[in-house]
């Protein structure tokens, strides 16, 4: 477990350093506009959509689950330490696409190792392991601005002229990661491998098809926003470091619901959290909406970790009760497609567009009012799963 949870913490501190301010260097720094930023955008999740899928078959078909881990987090620090080189749209598109086959996949990959080493751990190891990965994203969110401006002081008008210094620094996290991966794990239940063909069988189970279209349906309504809350804060008057404030607050839930996830798990079960997700984003982003008030924009982000648990775990939980353990990365990466990739793809183009002709409020009301709606419909949606694996071997 010790292992494990280095690996998320490492791995999300770089994460941490790259995805909140990403959109602000495209657009300040890299003098990328509005639609260039969202076709730069768009192509991490359009990457995804094949890479994800076909990295979870090459997990399942080969057994060396750890070593695909080492092999796409070694190609997320190699990316991101070329894409801080590129100047103009065409080279950072084509960077961003080449480090997304690559950056896509390691959730999913890791999220297959983590369940398969802690089979049979108990209910509470998978939170216990997850909740690093908070700690990292929030060491760094952070931290990332206040270190920066020790070093490149933000200009008059608000742009950060050292922001470039995040692909250098994400490399270095991730790449560490990479190092760390090469002793996780390799034997035991995270090297079952599936036979030729089994994929086939997650397409014929109702529950996982069901799954992936409600995960596509809680991206299409959260994802475009959050993609674009730097944005939306800016237009708001804020700054990098309202960014780098809003994320803590978003990380402040997260840690202590992450962490007892596996409570969660028990109480509600993995459908329960997933609405309790998707209802918690669509009243976060319904409050951002109505309100200009940055009180009350704070307050809407202690929904983020709620969002986390329910959603971006609990379909994962699902997903692991519902499929073959010899299809679990497949299964994980096909979650990831869907939502991640499909979804997100959707949500950004629909988020882009309504940002220019409905304002800035526009993604953030439609998509609460989506997501609430959705998040109300669970029950009819997904069946009950299987009990989870962990907890049947713990109890």
């Amino acid at each position: 477990m010790r292992r494990l949870a280095t690996f998320w913490f490492t791995y999300f501190c770089g994460l941490g350093v790259f995805f909140p301010y990403y959109t602000l260097y495209l657009h300040e720094n890299a003098g990328l506009d509005g639609m260039q930023v969202g076709l730069v955008l768009a192509t991490l999740p359009l990457v995804g959509v094949i890479a994800q899928p076909l990295w979870g078959y090459l997990a399942d078909r080969t057994g060396a689950r750890s070593r695909i881990l080492i092999l796409v987090t070694a190609g997320v620090a190699v990316g991101c330490a070329a894409l801080g080189e590129m100047r103009g749209f065409a080279a950072i598109l084509a960077a961003t696409a080449a480090c997304a086959v690559f950056a896509t996949s390691v959730v999913p990959i890791l999220l297959s190792v983590t369940f398969a080493t802690l089979r049979g751990a108990g209910p509470h190891a998978f939170g216990l392991v997850r909740v690093w990965g908070t700690i990292g994203y929030l060491f760094t969110v952070a931290g990332y601005p206040a270190v920066l401006h020790r070093f490149a002081p933000a200009a008059a008008d608000g742009v950060e002229p050292g922001l470039r210094s995040m692909f250098a620094v994400t490399a270095v996290f991730t790449g560490a990661a990479a190092v760390m991966a090469l002793w996780l794990p390799r034997a035991g239940h995270v090297a079952l491998r599936a036979r030729r063909g089994q994929w086939r069988v997650l397409l014929r189970e109702p529950a996982v098809v069901r799954l992936l279209l409600f995960t596509m349906g809680g991206y299409l309504f959260l994802q475009g926003p959050t993609t674009l809350f730097p944005l939306f804060v800016r237009a708001h008057g804020g700054d990098l470091g309202t960014v780098g404030r809003m994320w803590v607050v978003m990380l402040l839930l997260e840690i202590p619901l992450v962490l007892l996830s596996g409570a969660g798990l028990q109480r509600l079960g993995a459908r329960g959290l997933l609405a309790l997700g998707v209802l918690a984003g669509g009243l976060r982003w319904t409050l951002c909406a109505s309100s200009d008030r940055f009180e009350v924009i704070y307050a809407a982000q202690l929904l983020h970790g709620v969002v986390v648990t329910g959603l971006l775990l609990g379909g994962p939980l699902y997903l692991e009760q519902v499929v073959p353990e010899s299809l679990r990365s497949t299964g994980q990466g096909l979650l990831a497609m869907a939502g991640m990739g499909v979804g997100s793809i959707a949500s950004n183009a629909a988020a882009g567009w309504l940002l220019d002709h409905g304002g800035t409020n526009a993604p953030y009301l439609l998509g609460g009012i989506g997501a609430l709606a959705l998040g109300a419909s669970v029950s009819m949606i997904l069946p009950a799963p299987r009990k989870d694996p962990m907890v049947e071997e713990a109890a």
